[in-house]
């Protein structure tokens, strides 16, 4: 795999390398909301995840199509 490079010019907005740690937070808040709904009343419906998450609130927050991109951006 050592030829194999993306094809689309997409490219997050930002030069954050992962948003691995925001993920990690909000599925903690997430699951934690979750466990003392079900705990309270099991019949209830389930929480919205957006409540807890918000894409643009994390380290990559969204993407852009370059027109003009280099050979440098499609590099792994």
């Amino acid at each position: 795999m050592s030829r194999s490079r993306p094809k689309t010019p997409i490219t997050p907005v930002t030069t954050a390398v992962s948003e691995a740690q925001d993920k990690k937070i909000w599925h903690r808040r997430y699951r934690r909301a979750e466990k003392q709904r079900i705990d309270k009343d099991p019949e209830a419906e389930p929480l919205c995840e957006s409540h807890y998450s918000d894409p643009w609130k994390m380290d990559k927050d969204g993407k852009h199509y370059r027109e003009r991109a280099t050979a440098k951006i499609f590099r792994k």
